[in-house]
């Protein structure tokens, strides 16, 4: 509900307790910024990266098995030989020779660089999953920030009401016209207060140092959500779309889909060492004598030779790889079921919590005025008689604790609205772009 917040809270504090800088906005961060610099400075997503990088590698050393290999060698050396036959015989030897081999029928090589490519595919998916996680890990910790931000000014509101009751029924008393025992209820609930207020503070502190702890960065001056921010369904969203979406897009079903593909060509793979293999080798050797030398001085020789190797048996060695790869591919298809399994509840289940929210902010938003109204009754009732202390403590505490609840829903909103997204493969930073622009800096209104 737009200006609820903003003049029932803000301005309220800023009359209650006598200043407008209790939380200072000027120089506040947006959460755009704020999860630029947790791209840069996260070693969770770095380790995602260099994950990802490491296993694009894993292709092209599978890739090499398939390949031609080419090696040269040279040597010199000297020789002295020896016999009763011959005087003795020193020379120097020279050799040159190159080698190469290229594999002409190889399956299992071939089925390990398929699986190599749906490895690199898998490592791809979970480095855009890291990337999600991270978005959804920034934005719970920046509203987090703001709830905890919400708590305290509620908090804070609600001690100096109740302090301000306190001293009214303390007035009351020495002039007579009240019991003691209304004194001491307000002296509870100001005692009460003051707990609350200093666990608030402190929670603050904590969601601060968490949003630091992914971004590097310390920000206790956040970016407000603007009371504009729809709290409305996008059009043609349905429970079936997101849960469509989800079977297409998301992460975990992509990340189990590629591991059970590369299960399937290792599975192959492994079948293949009962297959034979070709090779194709060829060579050139020269070697040189010098004029000390008993044969020939020179040596020219080239060769080109098809190489099959068919195995026969290997201790039952390759059996068992079949088996344990079999076994990896069934667990592989089961945790692929989960996924697709999980990735439907997901996407179903934050659906219904946005519908839930929207009405949430609603009813909170009713909840409000309602509440305020109740709140002036009763301080009416109390001056003319009609109503306790007690009560007009109770009607204190019930209207910061909407005006708190109702900021919280909206929270709830956004961030369900981020996690649906995730769950149906669509999180990007684009998202992050479209809320933030809805973010704005309170310090500047209040200039």
């Amino acid at each position: 509900m737009p200006g609820i917040r903003k003049i029932a809270l803000r301005s309220f504090i800023s009359i209650a307790l006598g200043t407008s800088s209790l939380i200072c906005f000027a120089g506040s961060q947006d959460l755009l910024s704020l999860y630029k610099s947790a791209t840069d400075y996260d070693a969770g997503i770095a380790a995602a990266k260099s994950a990802y990088l490491a296993v694009k590698q894993d292709e092209n050393l599978a890739l090499s098995g398939l390949l031609p290999s080419i090696s040269a060698t040279a040597s010199t050396g000297d020789t002295n030989a020896n016999s009763n036959i011959q005087n003795n015989q020193n020379y120097k030897t020279t050799n040159y020779s190159v080698a190469l081999t290229q594999p002409l029928l190889d399956f299992g090589t071939w089925y390990n660089y398929t699986a190599s490519e749906q490895d690199v595919f898998r490592a791809e998916a979970d480095y855009f999953n890291a990337q999600q996680d991270l978005i959804l890990d920034v934005a719970n910790a920046y509203f987090g920030v703001l709830r905890a931000q919400e708590d305290m000014i509620a908090a804070r509101a609600l001690e100096t009401a109740v302090k301000r009751q306190y001293e009214q029924a303390r007035e009351q008393f020495d002039v007579g016209l009240i019991a003691i025992t209304d004194v001491h209820e307000a002296k509870a609930s100001y005692d009460d207060s003051k707990t609350t207020r200093i666990q608030s503070e402190g929670n603050l502190t904590l969601a601060i140092e968490q949003l630091s702890r992914l971004t590097g960065t310390y920000a206790p001056e956040l970016h407000e959500l603007s009371d504009e921010f729809p709290i409305a369904l996008e059009e043609g969203s349905t429970s079936e779309a997101w849960v469509a979406s989800a079977e297409q897009h998301n992460l975990q079903i992509k990340i189990a889909s590629f591991a059970v593909a590369a299960l399937e060509d290792q599975y192959q793979a492994s079948k293949a060492g009962h297959y034979p293999t070709l090779n194709l080798s060829a060579g050139y050797d020269y070697t040189e004598l010098n004029e000390f030398a008993p044969a020939d001085r020179e040596t020219e020789e080239s060769n080109i030779f098809l190489n099959l190797n068919v195995p026969l048996y290997a201790g039952g060695g390759t059996q068992a790889s079949v088996r344990k790869t079999r076994h990896l591919l069934e667990q592989a298809k089961h945790e692929l079921q989960s996924a697709t399994r999980q990735a439907r509840i997901e996407a179903r289940t934050e659906y219904i919590n946005l519908k839930t929210n929207i009405q949430t902010v609603e009813s909170l938003g009713q909840n409000i005025i309602s509440r305020e109204s109740a709140l002036e009754a009763t301080r009416e009732g109390y001056k003319v008689g009609t109503r306790n202390i007690v009560e007009v403590l109770d009607a204190e505490r019930n209207y910061f604790t909407a005006l708190r609840d109702y900021a919280n829903a909206r929270f709830d909103f956004v961030e369900s609205s981020l996690r649906i997204k995730k769950s149906a493969g669509t999180l990007s930073q684009k998202d992050i772009e479209e809320l933030n622009q809805w973010l704005i800096n309170d310090s500047n209104e209040q200039q």
